[in-house]
This record gives C-alpha cells, sequence and structure tokens, in this order.
C-alpha cells in the first residue's frame, strides 16, 4: 500500500505542477429546471489554447484508417480502423445530442501502457463521431481502449445524452511487455447511470468506490476489474466491498484538498444533504468520510445556475479565495502558479477553486429530450478563465462554427490574434486581475446581461427551427448554424467594444466617472479632458498587512 501511494502522489505531484486539471458538473434531467440534461466541462491547462473543434458528419470508404494524435500534444500514436459513417461534432457535442467531458486523477503510475494508441482527449471525439447515445459512447470507448491500448492515465469521464447522465472511472491495466509488445493491454473501469434528480461531480480524484455487481440497467464495469486488481496484489478482499477509487486511484489529503474540495463545493451550493459533515474530508484533514458520488438536488437548476457554478471560487465557504491576504488588495480569487510553496520548513498549499486562470475552454452541454435531435442540443461555449469570459450558444446541427472560436485560424498559444476570441478573453482577463473587485465585477455583469439576453431569446428560436424541421430538417440546421454564427460574430464585436472601454475607464488603476447614460463625465471647459476620477485604493486587510510589514516606515509625519 506505501508503495502504490508514494507512486500515486509522485504522479499527483507532477499534474500539479503541470496544472492540467480539470472540473465537470453533472445535471440529470431530474435536477434541471426545463427537465433537460447537462454536463459541464473546464479544459484547464496552462499550454492549452481555447478553441472548439469540429468534425462534419463523413462516408469513409471501407479500408480507411483514422490517424490519432494525442490530445493536447499532437504526439502521433497510430492509426485504427475508421467507420463507414461519422457524425457531426461540435465541440464536445455531436448531432445526437451525446456530450462527453473528462477529468484527469493520474492514478498509479504501475498502470500506464507504453505502447497504447488511443489517448482519452482522442477518444472523446472518436466517440461523439460514432455514439448516438451515452451508453453507445460508453461500449465505443472502452471496446477501442480494449483492442488497441490505452495511452493515458486514470480519467473520469462524463457522459449525457438526452435522457441519461453516466459517470465512468477507468484506468489501463497494468501492462505486461512480452518482446516488446504488451499482451495485458486494455483497461479496467467502472460507469454509474446517476439516478433521476441528483447532481454529481468530478475534479481529478477517482470518485467511484463500491457500485452495484447486478444492475446493469444503472452500472457497467469491466468483467475484470476486480479480478484484475487481485492479480496485481492491489486488492485481496471480497467483490462485495471493492472499492474502484480506494484501489486504483487512492486519495490523500493534498488531492482531496486540490481535487475533490471543487466537488463538495457544488454539492454545499445546490446539493439536497447538508454538506457540512464532509467539510473535514473537503479540507483534506479527515479522509473517513469521503463524499457521496452524487446527491439530490435541493431545487432545480437553470443553465445559467450552472454556468455560475463553473465561475465559483468557494465564495461563501470557509476556503473563500478572497478573504486571506493572498488575494491581495483589491481581492483577487486566483493564486499563480505553483500551488505549493514552503516557509519556514513547512509545506503549504493553495486552494483551487473550479474558476482558475488557466482554462483553455470550457462549456455548458444542455440535452433536451422533447426537441428532435438537430434542435434539441445547445453547447454553450465559453474559452478563457470562466469568471469573466462569456458563453455563446451553439446549435450542436451546426454547419460551421464561428472563425473567432475555430482551430486552425493563425492563431495558438504561441501566436497572438486580434480576431480570435480565446485571445480577447485573456487581455479582458488579465486586466480584471488587476483590480478584480471592481473591474471583474464589471466584466461579471455584462456577462450576466449577456448569457440571460441569450436565454431569453433561445425558445423563440426553437419554436422557429422546430417549425422549420417539420418541413426540411436541411433547413432548419441552415437556420440555426446562421443563428449560432451571429451570437458568436455579436458577442465577438462586443467583447472587443468592452476591451476598450475597460482600459479608458480603468486606466493607471484610476476609475473614470460616468453620467447616468454611461458616457464618461468631461470637466467644464473640454470634451476630451475628464473631471477628476476615483481613486477607490486597497481594502482594510491589505493597509494593515502592510504596515505590519513595514513597521513605522510610512507613518505620516
Amino acid at each position: 500500500m506505501n508503495i502504490r501511494l508514494l507512486l500515486f502522489t509522485s504522479l499527483f505531484a507532477f499534474m500539479v505542477q503541470q496544472a492540467c486539471a480539470c472540473t465537470n458538473l453533472l445535471i440529470t434531467r431530474g435536477a434541471t429546471a426545463d427537465g433537460s440534461c447537462m454536463v459541464t466541462y473546464a479544459a484547464d491547462s496552462h499550454t492549452r489554447y481555447g478553441c472548439i473543434a469540429f468534425y462534419p458528419a463523413s462516408v469513409h470508404p471501407a479500408g480507411s484508417l483514422l490517424t490519432v494524435r494525442e490530445w493536447g500534444t499532437n504526439k502521433y500514436l497510430g492509426e485504427i480502423a475508421q467507420v463507414p459513417y461519422t457524425y457531426s461534432v461540435v465541440g464536445n457535442m455531436n448531432e445526437h445530442q451525446v456530450v462527453i467531458g473528462e477529468s484527469t486523477w493520474g492514478g498509479l503510475a504501475s498502470h500506464r501502457d507504453p505502447n497504447g494508441m488511443v489517448d482519452y482527449g482522442s477518444l472523446m471525439y472518436i466517440c461523439l463521431q460514432r455514439a448516438r447515445t451515452a451508453r453507445e459512447a460508453i461500449e465505443v470507448f472502452t471496446s477501442l481502449a480494449n483492442t488497441y491500448g490505452y495511452a493515458s492515465s486514470g480519467e473520469s469521464i462524463s457522459f449525457a445524452d438526452p435522457r441519461e447522465v453516466w459517470f465512468m472511472d477507468v484506468i489501463g491495466k497494468a501492462p505486461k511487455i512480452v518482446n516488446g509488445v504488451n499482451v495485458n493491454k486494455g483497461v479496467v473501469w467502472v460507469a454509474v447511470k446517476l439516478p433521476e434528480g441528483t447532481i454529481s461531480a468530478h475534479a481529478n480524484q477517482a470518485r467511484i468506490r463500491r457500485f452495484p455487481l447486478d444492475d446493469p440497467e444503472s452500472c457497467l464495469y469491466a468483467p475484470d476489474v476486480i479480478s484484475h486488481a487481485r492479480e496485481t496484489g492491489l486488492y485481496q478482499g471480497p467483490d462485495s466491498t471493492f472499492s474502484f477509487a480506494d484501489t486504483y486511484g487512492p486519495a490523500d489529503g493534498a488531492t482531496v484538498r486540490g481535487c475533490d474540495a471543487r466537488v463538495w463545493a457544488f454539492f454545499n451550493k445546490y446539493g439536497a444533504e447538508d454538506m457540512t459533515p464532509y467539510l473535514p474530508y473537503a479540507l483534506g484533514k479527515d479522509l473517513s468520510r469521503p463524499l457521496p458520488l452524487y446527491v439530490k438536488a435541493k431545487e432545480r437548476l437553470t443553465v445559467k445556475m450552472v454556468a455560475d457554478m463553473m465561475r465559483d471560487h468557494y465564495e461563501g465557504t470557509p476556503m473563500d479565495m478572497t478573504l486571506d491576504i493572498g488575494a491581495g488588495g483589491n481581492d483577487l480569487p486566483y493564486r499563480w502558479r505553483p500551488m505549493g510553496f514552503e516557509v519556514d520548513g513547512k509545506k503549504y498549499i493553495n486552494e483551487r477553486a473550479i474558476a482558475t486562470q488557466q482554462t483553455g475552454f470550457w462549456f455548458v452541454g444542455q440535452c433536451r429530450s422533447w426537441l428532435p435531435d438537430q434542435v434539441g442540443g445547445i453547447f454553450w461555449f465559453g474559452v478563457d478563465d470562466a469568471g469573466t469570459s462569456p458563453l455563446t450558444p451553439i446549435y450542436t446541427s451546426s454547419l460551421e462554427v464561428s472563425p473567432h472560436y475555430a482551430l486552425g485560424q493563425g492563431a495558438s498559444m504561441l501566436q497572438y490574434s486580434p480576431e480570435s476570441m480565446f485571445w480577447l478573453c485573456n487581455r479582458i482577463a488579465q486586466f480584471a486581475y488587476l483590480r478584480y473587485n471592481r473591474i471583474g465585477a464589471e466584466v461579471r455583469k455584462i456577462i450576466d446581461r449577456h448569457e440571460n439576453a441569450c436565454l431569453t431569446e433561445i425558445p423563440s428560436v426553437d419554436r422557429k427551427a422546430k417549425e422549420l424541421w417539420e418541413k426540411d430538417p436541411q433547413e432548419a440546421r441552415r437556420f440555426l448554424t446562421g443563428y449560432s454564427l451571429q451570437s458568436a460574430a455579436d458577442l465577438f464585436k462586443r467583447w472587443q467594444q468592452l476591451d476598450i472601454y475597460l482600459l479608458v475607464k480603468y486606466i493607471d488603476g484610476n476609475t473614470k466617472q460616468q453620467n447616468p447614460d454611461g458616457s464618461f463625465m468631461h470637466n467644464a471647459y473640454s470634451d476630451s479632458i475628464p473631471v477628476g476620477p476615483v481613486q477607490e485604493g486597497y481594502n482594510q486587510r491589505w493597509k494593515e498587512a502592510v504596515v505590519k510589514d513595514t513597521g513605522n516606515r510610512l507613518l505620516e509625519p
């Protein structure tokens, strides 16, 4: 056990350093205000450029091969057999309203196939191109990993369609190399269907512990998930007490504090169960009472409520990131990496909230069973930090995606483009970080107005699209494509204007005064010279910390 924990801890330390860590929220249709299923995802990585994937539906000749490259690095992994027909995919959601998200938890370093040909990221998009339901996607994911070898570490995967939401934990088998070939390739895994009315989440920590062994309607698993643990010396008890997470992805205080604490925040805000007794676990101080896999929702959640949860910084909890001196003089709810630091020989760790600065892209996938698939799927998509970036609605039957969000438009993490929404959102975020309690708060108000306006107009778009679909499904797709493209274009223009407005208003740490109509106030002699700006300065906690640090040096004579 000690060796196993050491291997896991070493891998987690690497993950923390790289900060390739993501968060998913899962909401069943019985827990939503409109009866849709929802999955969220924040792709958090310091090297990931935020853009949207797009794969049009295609027909493939017999014998075609699909080249697989590792998601995130573009490393060539190999080629696998292509299927005759693939479905259209917009982002992490396809034309049949199947949506997939993930978070990496690593697990045992001993369970990594050096010759694996399909990694978790590639598998997600391959599944979306081949599956019509969440169950089908699970089958595609696991069968391809077993056939070609799994090229990733431990993952939690979210699968949803208009009727079902599934939570899967998966890790590769311990490889057995004979003449350079892994003769023990494949994955061990468990997938649980969430009961109606429940919510769940995963955030870089394996979460499925005990699971039903005789309920294929609500639980699927690899036939050797327990026997493989016995064969590798990880577990010796009876089947009835086997825990996937404790065996293949054991937690420690640091992993819980940096990972499961985010799940606790979601459950604490929207779960019907009192989460106070689980707070010691979330803080990583007492692991004897781990979080449940899912909880009943205390109210029916809207798209906006779910989106705003992705903007959480532990506000209103003991981990609130704005309440200590690390937030600076302007209540900044972010901590720059690395997460850990040392003082006087003691090791400390900064909080890691759902919203984080290194997000590449994020989304809320909404699957709606009462509408045809070509109308029902909406992929609410954003790029960069969720706390300062807006979502744009993209219908998943769209025939193309906005060039401001698309891959291959001349922009990357190494190449700036003035036409890239990712870079535009980063410009605004970087500025907001300077005075988050002022600039960040104003950006958030503007985001709220935009998203609420989109949600207000969606029902009329749905009605128009459904009328067209009943006459000509292809015409409906063209209409929804046009709406999605125009929405993205309009938002990009508004965000360009916001970028300029914020610079003019908040330059040099000042705040220009404004008239009731929003225009800037000028003095009595010139319409190009402003009246004296407002200078809010720093919060009291910051002032007191400065005095403590400087003693009498700054004392006014």
